[in-house]
């Protein structure tokens, strides 16, 4: 997710900086969206590991 968060935020920046608003607007859209997807799955993955290591 972070990779696909990257690559729509590099879109985003040449876009705008091309004079491209509305493809601009969408990248970034895009990239914000899996952006938090990829924190919320992170959290997930360190409270999972926290709870799998205190556990033991």
């Amino acid at each position: 997710m972070l990779k696909w968060a990257i690559i729509f935020a590099i879109i985003a920046l040449i876009a705008g900086a091309l004079g491209f608003t509305r493809i601009q607007g969408i990248a970034a859209t895009i990239a914000k969206v899996f952006f938090v997807i990829f924190l919320i799955l992170f959290i997930l993955a360190v409270l999972a590991l926290v709870g799998i290591f205190h556990a033991l």
